[in-house]
């Protein structure tokens, strides 16, 4: 089950006990918004695109979108996003459950995007598509495995 690997993976920082369990489904941003109280923007999500033989994990702001031109300029390449079936594989996570915890981080990148930083705190899934974990961006990069913080988003108007 994808939120054991990712309460597997949070144990190791004393995170595992951290993880919020709902009983409404967190499965998108306005969803998981709805039910953790929050703006929409604190929504942490993870965003999942093909890079030659790996996978381009990129967390960001529930309210940001990726700008596509921004993207190419950082990656050299034009955004593209894992089918489902590639999402799981590659990440071990189901859709609506994405999370950069427990994930294959030999074949997975992770990123983080300067649009979380306007947020004390976030919320990121873990694993399932009704959990999450409150975190503040510092401890988000690094339990993520993030390699960099990058600006690839602009914001939905």
């Amino acid at each position: 089950m994808s939120i054991e690997r990712a309460k597997s993976y949070l144990k190791q920082f004393g995170l595992d006990d951290k993880v919020i369990e709902l009983s409404n489904s967190t499965a998108t941003v306005n969803e998981a918004a709805a039910a953790l109280n929050t703006a929409p923007g604190k929504i942490a999500k993870t965003l999942t695109f093909y890079s030659n033989d790996k996978c381009l994990v990129i967390i960001a702001a529930g309210d940001a979108r990726i700008d596509n031109k921004k993207f190419k300029n950082y990656f050299g390449i034009k955004p593209k996003m894992l089918t489902p079936d590639d999402v799981t594989k590659y990440t071990g996570h189901e859709i609506g459950g994405v999370c950069p915890f427990g994930i294959d981080y030999e074949h997975c990148i992770v990123y983080c995007d300067v649009s979380l930083k306007k947020y004390e705190k976030v919320y990121p899934a873990c694993g399932s598509s009704n959990s999450a974990i409150c975190l503040n961006c510092d401890e988000l990069f690094a339990i993520s495995n993030s390699v960099d913080w990058i600006d690839v988003c602009g914001f939905k108007v």
